[in-house]
């Protein structure tokens, strides 16, 4: 339903010893479980390369900014704007108040580099369309 990836490296980010994605096979999960009791790091064959594509790609990713740098927070803002939820919708969505959307909203809009709310709007729902497709 979500790009893994990006949970995936989130999650190992914050100190998970593995992940692995959500269609694996029963032999697979075993698998990562027995790695990581051994101490090991457990990522699946496609994160693996995934990540190492991203580590390759770094000098390009590092010159524009991506949805990664926000924080869950705020990428649960970014993801309900993408869906078209208006700020008092998302503020009741997640108990907190419109002036604290509003601060997530300036603060995802200077993470990314952009200048207005409609930049952020179109690429919330640019963000979101991908992440159906996948």
């Amino acid at each position: 339903m979500h790009d893994e990836n990006l949970y995936a490296e989130r999650a190992l980010r914050a100190g998970a010893r593995g992940y692995i994605m959500k269609r694996e096979t029963a032999g697979n999960v075993i698998a990562a479980i027995r790695s990581v009791l051994e101490g090991k790091l457990y990522l699946s064959e496609r994160l693996r390369a995934s990540f190492a594509e991203k580590f390759l790609e770094a000098d390009a990713a590092a010159l524009s900014p991506s949805v990664a740098q926000l924080s869950d927070r705020e990428l649960e803002v970014f993801q309900l704007l993408g869906q078209g939820r208006e700020t008092r919708q998302i503020a009741a969505s997640l108990c907190v108040s419109i002036k604290t959307v509003q601060a997530f909203c300036a603060r995802i809009k200077e993470k990314l580099n952009l200048a207005s709310a409609t930049e952020l709007l179109r690429e919330a729902i640019r963000w979101h369309e991908n992440q159906q497709s996948k």
